[in-house]
């Protein structure tokens, strides 16, 4: 129960003074009539209270149609509670928000829960939390700045409203996702940019699906009309710039607000509706982080804003919205509360989807597991909008969590214009058609207020601002194009690295502070990067573990973040990268718990943050290692990455699948943003995925990081795919997309167990010190390459099973080459191959994947060209089946050794 009602102190629902904020008059209180502050309210009095707050939201007037299903309606009748209306509140007749009796306080109650704003606190546990809440709603409310507050209001209602008549009237059949029915949410979002300025939030992240989007571009990001309008017109002077659709571009802006300045972002979004929303995340976690850094004393958290955007019907029905907001509170993920916002049209595309307040059903109950409050709003009572967006934020700055304002409205027109929607809402339809707009409701209640002079016409004074808002609109001005050419961006050089620079890397890697316990493969494992490194006798050649360590060590020291996310990644799946040594002291022995050896590369250089600026000695600082085992889930997780990657220049961003076959959990990502956000948007990304990949005979979803599903995307130089098939390739690869200034997203088929432990694959030092990424790798066993007349070119782990069948055979005229990188193709490379076999008569392409799921396809496509006229092409692979890999080791040991005498010929 309230401690204030308790004690007898309450807000009285009245205007607070201009001295006093919103959050300050909800906590100040006011006490009860002089000397009663001891005065304790009837049992019955206080449940009435308590109803209120539990349900008053399911009583409120939220639906501007008035069609959803409502709640009992004596659920708050103070009958119920045993309560009749001239009862006083307490014996002593205190006064309870200038409430005597039971009538009044009814009123009251209804007028702070039930009306245009409501409040649901049924998903917060938290007791205090809960009361901070009541507490600001039962304050003053906030008003909307006297008589030029309102008319400003109305101002902005009649831009947003203007806007889509604009359109409607220059372009007719052109497809924009009206935001009609839902005005109020421009002036929400100017609210909470002022808020959020007014806080100390120096940077705010906007993701948004396409409904209203448009309206967003002009009124909001300052999009000049004529550009937007551009897009919609069939007789486009410039086509070619239409890179996506309108409705789907994000832009920045430096937005001024009273209260400050905001950097203003809004993400590009595909039309997966919800896929943005942990590419959001990721954006502004990667600005929270370069912000933390280059401030130590400031927590970039309180300087970034994500506003995220939801539909109703798409925030209930698609589950990376339940992923990301379970990310929100794990660590490497949270962002310190994201404001959401729904757009609340009650429909998703011809489907109802209304809210039910009996039973209580809402699109937003999938926040409940994040214990988020959620403030309704009644879209047609704007300033109640207002006032819920000074709550959200300060709910947000005082608990670092989730809120959801639920902007309840309708959809006056169908999905998309060109849509019927009587077709199949005939009733909804024909309400909405006769039901009055924003603009005409609310300026009727200015009028009825008395907010203008009795001598100024409202009539005339909206058909004004209409007219200006056109003529705005109708602007013919185009931003000017920078038309200076881009600077041409080549590869970076990667910094050289000798064996002396190595060994100083490593040996701070392998010490481990006192009281420190290893694990006995912990102890191995760095008796051998010692032995690798060249610390200690006898020498042992690099295996992946230590190449993939040392690589990121370089790029460390080389002054560059890195970040590693994904399920098991501290450790790795295959025991792979031992990333995080956890000590095996009992519990309170005093030693520590972890020992991360990559962070021991910045204890002597100090962190970077994203400005890479030097040190004080003139040394480039090391940068920053985080990483972070992520949550079962691959789609939300890759799309944080994403966004993380896009925002994080200056961090080289890695994500790894547990098994490569689980990117198609996350396939919206790849194939709309990593393949070709560069190319729709221009947001340049350096992500690094890491898919595990090989036939090991465990089954066909553990075998498969689905080569040629990623060789498809390819095009226009989008990024890279590779398959490494040395631990030397492995170090150089990961060099060469942490300095390459040329930020290409990178796919990797990573290896699993076999690989990892296939001797034959480890590097000597000098590999590691001298050499670098090869995309082709030549057969350098071949003493005489004028004898070879067949050449088997593979990729990945087959080839030493074919390099040990072909030494069992004994081939003089036989080479094997390795692909080392399939996109973009090699073509310099393979020509130069070519031209070292003169007398070459067949090409087989071997892979041990099946053979439409392989790279086979696309080989054969660019190997067509540059074949010699006398040398054939053909393919050995495992037959094409639906399924993929079989999960018997010994069939698939049978089929591996089928394939490998098929491809030497011997089959």
């Amino acid at each position: 129960m309230n401690d204030r009602i308790q004690a007898g102190v309450a807000t009285p629902p009245s205007t607070p003074s201009p001295s006093s904020s919103p959050s300050s008059s909800a906590r100040a209180g006011a006490p009860a009539a002089a000397g009663d502050g001891g005065a304790r309210w009837r049992p019955e009095v206080l449940a009435f209270i308590e109803a209120h707050r539990r349900d008053g939201h399911r009583c409120a007037r939220l639906d501007p149609l008035g069609v959803s299903r409502p709640a009992d309606p004596t659920l708050l009748d103070p009958q119920r509670f045993g309560l009749q209306p001239g009862d006083w509140l307490s014996p002593a007749g205190t006064p309870l928000w200038s409430a005597r009796t039971v009538a009044d306080l009814d009123r009251a109650l209804k007028s702070i829960y039930c009306g245009g704003l409501a409040l649901d606190a049924s998903a917060v546990r938290d007791a205090a939390r809960r009361e901070w809440l009541f507490h600001e709603m039962e304050a003053a409310p906030p008003g909307a700045g006297g008589a030029a507050g309102r008319l400003a209001l109305l101002e902005r209602l009649i831009r947003a409203q203007g806007w889509e008549e604009h359109v409607a009237q220059a372009f007719p059949h052109a497809k924009r996702f009206s935001l009609q029915g839902n005005e109020t949410l421009i002036p929400l979002l100017d609210a909470l940019c002022e808020e959020a300025a007014g806080l100390g939030v120096r940077r705010i992240f906007l993701g948004m699906p396409h409904r209203g989007r448009v309206n967003v571009l002009v009124n909001l990001m300052g999009f000049a009309p004529a550009r937007v309008l551009d897009y919609f017109d069939p007789k486009s002077p410039h086509p070619e710039l239409h890179t996506d659709l309108v409705y789907h571009l994000g832009g920045e802006r430096e937005l001024d607000t009273p209260r400050g300045r905001v950097t203003l972002t809004l993400a590009h979004n595909p039309s997966h509706l919800q896929s943005v929303h942990p590419v959001l995340t990721g954006l502004a976690r990667a600005c929270q982080d370069a912000l933390s850094r280059a401030h130590a004393d400031q927590d970039g958290r309180r300087l970034v804003l994500p506003l995220m955007l939801h539909g109703d019907a798409a925030f209930a029905g698609q589950g990376v919205v339940m992923e990301t907001l379970m990310l929100g509170g794990k660590p490497g993920y949270t962002v310190g509360g994201t404001v959401h916002v729904i757009i609340n049209n009650q429909v998703g595309f011809t489907e109802p989807n209304p809210m039910s307040a009996w039973p209580a059903q809402y699109c937003t109950d999938v926040t409940r597991m994040v214990d988020a409050p959620v403030l309704r709003v009644n879209a047609d009572e704007p300033e109640q909008a207002l006032r819920a967006a000074a709550i959200a934020m300060a709910w947000r700055a005082r608990f670092g969590s989730d809120i959801v304002i639920d902007l309840i409205g309708y959809r006056r027109l169908g999905h998309s214009e060109s849509d019927v929607p009587a077709l199949t809402r005939p009733r909804i339809h024909a309400l909405m058609q006769s039901h009055p707009t924003i603009v005409d409701r609310y300026a009727a209640a200015l009028r009825a207020d008395g907010v203008v002079p009795p001598d100024t016409d409202m009539a005339s004074h909206v058909t004004h601002g209409r007219v200006r808002a056109h003529q705005a609109f109708a602007d013919p001005a185009m931003p000017e194009e920078d038309e200076s050419p881009a600077p041409l961006r080549r590869p970076g050089e990667v910094p050289p690295l000798d064996a002396a620079a190595l060994r100083a890397l490593v040996e701070p890697m392998v010490r481990w502070p006192e009281g420190f316990e290893p694990h006995a493969m912990v102890r191995t494992l760095a008796d051998h990067w010692r032995r690798m490194a060249g610390l200690d006798e006898p020498p042992l050649a690099a295996d992946w573990c230590f190449a993939e360590n040392l690589a990121y060590a370089t790029i460390l020291r080389g002054g560059l973040n890195l970040r590693i996310s994904g399920m098991d990644v501290r450790r790795g799946t295959f025991l792979h990268r031992q990333a995080v040594w956890t000590s095996q002291a009992a519990d309170g022995d005093g030693g520590p718990r972890d020992f991360v050896p990559l962070r021991q590369i910045a204890q002597d250089g100090g962190e970077s943050g994203e400005s890479g600026g030097g040190a004080a000695d003139g040394r480039v600082p090391a940068g920053r290692f985080d990483i972070f085992n992520s949550p079962l889930s691959e789609e939300a997780v890759l799309g944080f990455e994403y966004g993380y990657s896009v925002g994080a220049q200056r961090t080289l961003t890695v994500w790894e699948a547990q098994f490569g076959d689980f990117v198609n959990g996350a396939q919206v990502f790849v194939d709309q943003y990593i393949s070709s956000g560069e190319e729709k948007w221009g947001d340049t990304s350096s992500l690094t995925v890491l898919l595990p990949h090989g036939n090991e005979g465990i089954g066909p979803d553990h075998s498969s990081g689905y080569l040629s599903r990623f060789l498809q995307l390819c095009g226009e130089d989008n990024m890279r795919v590779a398959c490494p098939s040395t631990a030397a390739q492995w170090f150089h690869l990961l060099r060469r997309q942490a300095f390459d200034t040329l930020r290409k997203p990178l796919i990797v088929m990573s290896p699993k167990g076999t690989l990892y432990w296939e001797k034959a694959s480890h590097a000597a030092i000098e590999d590691l010190t001298h050499g670098r990424f090869q995309p082709v790798i030549d057969d350098a066993g071949i003493k005489l390459p004028r004898q070879v007349e067949r050449l088997l070119l593979c990729s990945g782990k087959v080839y030493y099973d074919l390099d040990r069948g072909r030494h069992s055979v004994a081939r003089a005229d036989l080479a094997i080459a390795r692909i080392e990188q399939f996109y973009p193709f090699p073509e310099d490379e393979i020509v130069a191959l070519l031209a070292r076999y003169p007398a070459l008569v067949e090409i087989t392409w071997v892979q041990e994947e099946h053979r439409q799921q392989g790279a086979w396809t696309f080989i054969r496509e660019h190997m067509d060209g540059l074949l010699p006229r006398q040398v054939q092409l053909r393919c050995v692979a495992r037959r094409a089946n639906g399924s993929g890999a079989t999960s018997s080791h010994a069939i698939h040991q049978l089929e591996q050794v089928e394939l490998v005498a098929r491809a030497l010929g011997e089959a």
